[in-house]
């Protein structure tokens, strides 16, 4: 559903801020060993969501990735869109080009209304809802081959 850059993106930024409950700076090995990431990869990702001050990060030998009280109340559509933008919003099922409502795909009925859903669940979930769940035990992070803590 999501690009890989976009897991990996939601994935370490639910992982720092579950870091950040010990106020704790992440260092970007940590991360990328903990959601099963390519260091260079992850740290692009990062960078990028740091540019557009969904997270922050701290330069120099005690620097890493962090989420301040200003990044908790982000929403998980935040992030997608930051990094897959809208597609998955407005995109057709089948990856059609001229699906539209006057010439709809097989599936557009369909797919309309599971993305409101989709759009509606991202709107509705922060960054803090899903790491409090995390630290809570109520949800993993972890593959079944155990990569993610």
């Amino acid at each position: 559903m999501f690009s890989k850059s976009c897991e990996y993106a939601i994935r370490a930024v639910i992982f720092i801020c579950t870091k950040n409950e010990e106020n704790k700076v992440v260092k970007i090995q940590e991360i990328a060993e903990a959601i099963g990431a390519p260091v260079y990869y992850t740290s692009k990702i990062l960078q990028q969501l740091c540019r557009l001050k969904l997270m922050g990060s701290l330069k120099g030998q005690n620097g890493g990735f962090y989420m301040g009280l200003e990044h908790k109340e982000i929403r998980l559509i935040d992030i997608v869109q930051a990094i897959d933008g809208d597609k998955i919003f407005n995109g057709c099922a089948l990856g059609l080009s001229q699906c539209s409502e006057r010439n709809p795909c097989p599936l557009h009925a369909q797919f309309k209304s599971i993305r409101k859903e989709l759009k509606e669940m991202l709107e509705s979930t922060t960054i803090l809802d899903l790491s409090l769940n995390l630290l809570k035990g109520k949800t993993t992070l972890k593959k079944l081959n155990g990569i993610i803590k």
